[in-house]
């Protein structure tokens, strides 16, 4: 395994954020992304003796970095956290104390040139967190249509010059195989015509081809919903995001369940019969300077917290 240097972003934060106190400590919790296992193995140090950690990871390095955990109460799962409903039915889990997701990609498999996330080395273009399954995006690119690719570029990676980019790709696979990170990056240097200040001008397209290939949004879509049902009331709902899609998407979910449509004014309801929210909101971090300071790719992070309310008439 490559040894690749990994900061857990928002560490103590997130971890914190789960509330891992007094009762709670027996709960059960869910780490959703592994990668090199900084957030669950605060958890697990926090985590009572009757604890138990659950945690996902795709990514085949994250499994095997995992298996150096030797804790009766933790148990990987080599998958993705959109597989949180089977797994906790599965195991007989009807109810979670909370669940931190900590989205996107990690250091690890960006500065692996062999994985081909990264348009600053060279590299074969694969872009999957999973190599074991799925399409790469060589093979993507080889087979899709202009159209798709267009709106790929345009929806996943915010580019406005998605239309110039596609037609550049389509034009150069006409011509040779496009397996290289290095390639890519040159057919996208060479159809942008002009370039954000200090950023690459493949960043956004190498950043949706990503995104589509692992189904980074459509997944998590799915394992918001799953962790909203399984949640207990007064469990917490954690999650890191790093670009504006993720972070839209967990902003709207968690504002959507602390939000209750107002009946009419002139119904005689009475108020223990109103709707109530099914979450509460409870604040939105960002990293110190003190954290971007010393790793930089934390800067782009924020992390969003909210508790599952008892439903009424519930005791507290």
């Amino acid at each position: 395994m490559p040894p690749y240097q990994h900061r857990t972003v928002l560490l103590n934060e997130a971890v914190e954020a789960l509330a891992l106190e007094d009762d709670r400590r027996q709960g059960i919790f869910v780490d959703g992304t592994f990668g090199r296992g900084g957030h669950s193995r605060l958890i697990l140090q926090r985590l009572g003796e009757r604890g138990r950690l659950l945690a996902f990871d795709k990514d085949t390095y994250a499994i095997a970095n995992a298996a150096s955990i030797d804790d009766a109460r933790f148990e990987i799962v080599h998958d993705s956290f959109a597989t949180l409903a089977e797994a906790l039915s599965a195991r007989g889990i009807a109810q979670l104390d909370g669940v931190l997701l900590d989205l996107g990609i990690s250091s690890p498999q960006v500065d692996d040139a062999a994985r081909g996330f990264s348009f600053r080395a060279d590299g074969p273009l694969d872009m999957r967190m999973d190599t074991t399954r799925g399409m790469s995006a060589a093979e993507w690119l080889a087979t899709e249509t202009e159209q798709k690719i267009e709106k790929v570029i345009r929806d996943y990676g915010e580019e406005r010059f998605a239309f110039q980019i596609a037609k550049a790709i389509v034009a150069r696979r006409a011509v040779e195989p496009i397996s290289s990170t290095r390639q890519l990056a040159e057919i996208v240097a060479n159809a942008v015509k002009t370039r954000e200040k200090g950023k690459d001008p493949a960043t956004r397209t190498f950043q949706a081809i990503r995104i589509f290939i692992n189904q980074e949004l459509e997944e998590l879509e799915v394992a918001l919903a799953a962790a909203f049902r399984h949640l207990a009331p007064h469990g917490r709902l954690v999650v890191i995001s790093f670009h504006s899609l993720e972070d839209r998407i967990v902003k709207q979910f968690m504002a959507g369940k602390a939000r209750v449509a107002q009946p009419d004014r002139r119904l005689p309801i009475r108020a223990a019969d109103l709707p109530q929210p099914e979450m509460k909101l409870l604040g939105r971090i960002r990293p110190s300077d003190d954290e971007v300071r010393d790793n930089p790719r934390a800067r782009s992070a924020v992390m969003r917290i909210a508790e599952r309310l008892a439903p009424a008439g519930v005791l507290q």
